[in-house]
């Protein structure tokens, strides 16, 4: 498994060697000495797994204070433009996206570090997502921002009457009125 940096520091592509053959493909899909020797040391405590149709945006989320989570993103089916945010103080890209392709063709997964606020688009007529966290979900300390900020110019691929998103992330707050995750940029 390769591990590949990001223009966003911390944030990582994990590419596994694929061994395809005449009956389907084997690849190792998780391997902790890859992640601890690239730097990622917490241990991962919660999978959770959703399915998405084409067009669905959720997002952009994140978790704050000591509930912040990192997290390994895999899609098992499907295709979906994965995006996240910098949102970590002090950091130098503070604000800034990256976005990345994430599908069951080229088996990537994204490592986002704590500190991100994470959204992803439906891009295939289904998407099956499984990402590991690293700190369990707590409802209380959810938050997020809008995906059509202005400032963030992300660009979805998808006209916006085409998105369905849910009435609590239409809701979100734009990047100037979000609660920050309290954590801060350590290189």
């Amino acid at each position: 498994m390769d591990c590949s940096p990001t223009p966003l520091d911390g944030l990582l592509i994990l590419t596994p060697r694929v061994f395809p053959d005449e009956r389907g493909y084997f690849f190792e899909a998780f391997r902790d000495d890859v992640l601890r020797k690239s730097g990622i040391l917490r241990p991962f405590v919660q999978d959770n797994q959703s399915q998405s149709a084409l067009g669905v945006l959720r997002g952009l989320h994140y978790q704050t204070g000591i509930h912040a989570q990192s997290k390994l993103i895999r899609v098992l089916r499907g295709e979906i433009l994965d995006v996240v945010v910098d949102l970590r103080e002090g950091s130098p890209t503070w604000g800034k996206s990256y976005q990345l392709i994430l599908s069951e063709m080229n088996h990537q997964q994204l490592y986002i570090p704590r500190g991100f606020a994470h959204g992803f688009l439906t891009l295939s007529p289904v998407a099956d997502i499984l990402y590991k966290c690293d700190t369990y979900y707590c409802k209380e300390a959810e938050a997020g921002i809008r995906f059509d900020d202005s400032r963030l110019a992300i660009d979805w691929s998808l006209p916006a009457d085409q998105l369905q998103l849910s009435e609590k992330d239409r809701q979100l707050p734009t990047l100037g009125q979000h609660v920050p995750p309290g954590i801060s940029y350590s290189p």
